[in-house]
């Protein structure tokens, strides 16, 4: 992976012992697996302050990033293909749809297509407010995203395109163990 800035005072050499080179070792796939485990504890903290600020739970949080996805894609949204997205009931989705929009985060307007059902959109808000708690952590993000070439973005994108197949092609256990 030649191009990629590395600053090897970040990184627990926990494959090499405890004493480093000069900065030019390489880093080993047991060095990068550490560190993907250290970004998602650190992405995992950090939701949890934004629920903090904001009030929310981990499912109404991922509730309302769906809404304001589809709202950008123009895209409706019903209760049932929310829930299928997250995973839960039908009976769970409108209990946190009844939340977003006691909350002012979403609101039932009419199907677009479908007299007879209801669609799910993100309010302004609920917008405004997701952007103005995200905006400086999402700042540094691309900032860091986009000091990095084109040909290091490509193989780190290739390099995660794969790990998240390693997880959506595992194979469930099963339970004759």
């Amino acid at each position: 992976m030649e191009g990629i800035a590395v600053s090897h005072h970040n990184i627990p050499h926990e494959s090499s012992g405890y004493w480093y080179g000069t900065g030019t070792e390489t880093v080993s796939a047991v060095d990068l697996l550490n560190l993907m485990r250290r970004y998602r504890e650190a992405e995992v903290r950090m939701r949890a302050r934004v629920r903090g600020e904001m009030g929310m739970g981990e499912k109404d949080i991922l509730a309302l990033r769906y809404l304001l996805d589809a709202r950008a894609r123009s895209v409706t949204v019903r209760q049932k293909d929310l829930a299928a997205k997250l995973d839960i009931t039908t009976p769970s989705a409108s209990v946190l749809v009844d939340r977003l929009v006691r909350d002012g985060y979403a609101r039932r307007v009419p199907h677009p297509d479908d007299r007879r059902s209801v669609a799910l959109e993100a309010t302004d808000d609920g917008d405004r407010e997701v952007r103005e708690t995200l905006r400086l952590m999402h700042d540094r993000l691309f900032r860091v995203a986009d000091e990095m070439t084109e040909s290091d973005r490509a193989i780190v994108a290739a390099f995660l395109a794969r790990m998240i197949s390693c997880h959506d092609d595992a194979e469930a256990p099963s339970s004759d163990h």
